[in-house]
């Protein structure tokens, strides 16, 4: 499956924070490279979670 997503990236301390819109999903790293990196990921294991939980479709639905 491939979903779009709106990434924000701004800087809190010596850390970047990455933010994955629609999805409200957030991870961090020292670069913010390494921060989207690590957000990647984190949406990855948000979809899997809520497809194995049977709640994907209603995840989706609450995007549109």
């Amino acid at each position: 499956m491939k979903l779009g997503y709106t990434v924000q990236i701004w800087q809190e301390g010596e850390h970047y924070i990455a933010h994955a819109l629609p999805l409200d999903v957030a991870s961090s790293g020292p670069t913010p490279a390494k921060a989207r990196a690590a957000l990647k990921e984190a949406v990855h294991l948000f979809l899997k979670i809520a497809r194995e939980a049977g709640t994907l479709k209603q995840v989706l639905a609450d995007i549109r």
